[in-house]
Formats: structure tokens, sequence, C-alpha cells
């Protein structure tokens, strides 16, 4: 029964944070640290966690307050930090596990000894009250082992990025010196590169343990001028890895950047359509990171879907963007 600690972020929750804070008090497995940050939240959240501490005694449960706004990657770093358990979990304060999570992933966490065990996440659309899938598990086997294979297959996308619903060996984090990158609003996509690069042993508990509740301020439909600008951050420290990295990695990366690079750009045209000036000077400074060579337009390393994408990524801005709205309006 090693101890698990469950890192929650407090900011503008007082909606979700208390059935956040009950989902956890229901688990089945009892060896547990809930490890609050508060990262000077405006609203009535604090008072809601207070009362429900008080109201719970029996709970090993921590507030811990940030002086001032800093912003989620601070939030997730005190967390690490503060944590004391073997494990630790990441539950962000508008979702919610189910009552078994803990148990199962630290099942498997210990029968397979991992460095991370993921676990299956549904997302509830507060809009139609439907439950969808959108970042499944897509690794065919339960574990994998061995850092080259295991890299190999997160540029293939076997699971989600996302920081939740992740069941991390604090030790492994430590020794490694894991820390999110501090300033980034978007900081998982990162987080999972740079743990992908150090993981020797994943495993995959294919059952849903997490509900992630999609509502009108979740991130994934709030993009704004800052996550873009942010991307772009990511996308140099990709190519600080490419550079720093052996020669069979360099591709992986090189595909990783194909579809990161063709994401923001949809997104940013999603989100920001009207802005053509900054979709064409985001998708300028994207054709400066690492691309296809030449010889591998012969090589069979890549995919043909690949290097069209990669092409239509890289030609000259206004031609470039006119191909990019003649493809996504049809």
């Amino acid at each position: 029964m090693p101890l698990v600690s469950i890192n929650i972020p407090v900011y503008k929750c007082e909606n979700y944070i208390l059935r956040c804070l009950e989902s956890a008090k229901n688990q089945t497995y009892k060896n547990l640290e809930i490890i609050l940050i508060n990262d000077a939240t405006p609203d009535n959240s604090i008072e809601i966690i207070k009362k429900f501490i008080s109201d719970n005694p029996d709970l090993n449960i921590r507030l811990l307050h940030h002086e001032k706004n800093s912003g989620l990657s601070v939030v997730r770093n005190t967390g690490i930090d503060n944590s004391t358990g073997k494990y630790i979990y990441m539950l962000d304060s508008d979702d919610y596990i189910s009552n078994d999570c803990i148990e199962k992933l630290v099942e498997l966490a210990e029968k397979e000894n991992t460095d991370i065990v993921v676990g299956e996440t549904i997302c509830l659309d507060s809009t139609d009250g439907q439950e969808k899938l959108l970042f499944p598990i897509r690794a065919e086997e339960k574990a994998y082992e061995g850092n080259d294979f295991i890299f190999e297959r997160f540029i293939a996308g076997d699971w989600p990025i996302i920081a939740p619903n992740k069941l991390y060996n604090r030790e492994w984090i430590l020794k490694n010196e894991l820390k999110f990158i501090l300033g980034l609003y978007s900081q998982d996509e990162l987080w999972a590169f740079h743990c992908a690069f150090k993981i020797n042993k994943i495993a995959f508990l294919k059952e849903v343990t997490y509900i992630y509740y999609l509502h009108g301020a979740s991130t994934i439909y709030n993009k704004t001028k800052v996550n873009f600008e942010n991307h772009q951050t990511i996308v140099e420290w990709f190519t600080k890895a490419y550079k720093e990295t052996n020669s069979k990695r360099k591709q992986l990366i090189k595909k990783k950047l194909i579809g990161f690079k063709e994401t923001t750009l949809q997104m940013q045209w999603k989100s920001m359509r009207d802005d053509v000036p900054y979709w064409k000077q985001n998708y300028a400074r994207l054709k400066k990171a690492p691309k296809l060579s030449l010889s591998d337009y012969f090589s069979s390393e890549f995919t043909t879907d690949q290097k069209k994408r990669n092409l239509f990524l890289n030609l000259p801005t206004e031609l470039g963007f006119r191909l990019f709205k003649w493809r996504y309006e049809r």
C-alpha cells in the first residue's frame, strides 16, 4: 500500500472543486495524501476547500498557497516538490476520478514496476451530457519497455499527452529532473515529450479512471494568441532536442513536428480566423523548425502522407496560406 500523492491545482474552480475532492475522498485506495495548490484564486474556491477539510478531519490533506498567480506550470512543480508519496497523480480541479482509479493504477504500477501508468479518459461534455473518448489509449500491449521503443511509440501517438490521469513514480521524476517549463500556458505537450525521452517502462490500463469535464471555460475550447505563442516555444524545445539527440531520434522528432505544426495551424485557423497576418507570421516561423530533407523524400522512413504534409508546411508563405485555406474551407 505505497503512499500516493494526489496533486490538485486550484484556480477559479468554485463550481467544480467539491466534486473533484469528493472523488478523491471516495477512493477505494486509502493510503493517500491530497495536495491542493492555491494559485491565488480570486473566487470562493478556498472557502469551499477549507470547509471540506474541516468536515473530513481523517483525510490526509494539505492546502498550499502561492502569493501571486503563477500559472499551471509553477503549480504542477509545486505539487511535485511537496509530494512525499511513492507515486504522484495529477488531478485537475474541474475533473474527477472513478472510485477505483488509484487502486487499479497502483496495482498495475506495482505489478509491472513502471515509471508511468496511463489510465483511460472519458470526456463529459457539459453542453449535451454526452461522454466522448477524445484521448484514447492506442497502445496494443499492456506495457512497453525500453526507452527507444517507448519514444517511437510516443511519437506514433499510442497514448494521450495530457498530464493528468497518469500515475508517476516520484523517484523517477526526481532522478530525471523532470519539471514543467515555466511560462507555458499549454504545458502538457512538452511535459509528455520530456517524459517520453526518459521512460524505461510504461503500462496502460484500458479502463476509464478519469472524467475530463468539458465546459465553456475549458482550455480545449479557448485558444488565444498566448496559446499559439506557447506553441512556438514548444517547437523551439523540440528543435533543441533535435539538435542534441542521435540520428534515429532526429527522424522521429521530424515526424512529431509535422503533426504538431499542422495541428497548431489548424487550431489557430479555427480560433483566430480573422487574424490572417498572424496566421501567416506563424506559418513562416514554423518553417524554421527541422523539416524533411531531400533524402527523406526518397526514404521509406516517412509515409507518403507525411511527405505531402511536410511539403504543404514549407511552401512560400503566401502560397502556403492559399493552399491551406483551400484545403480547409472545401
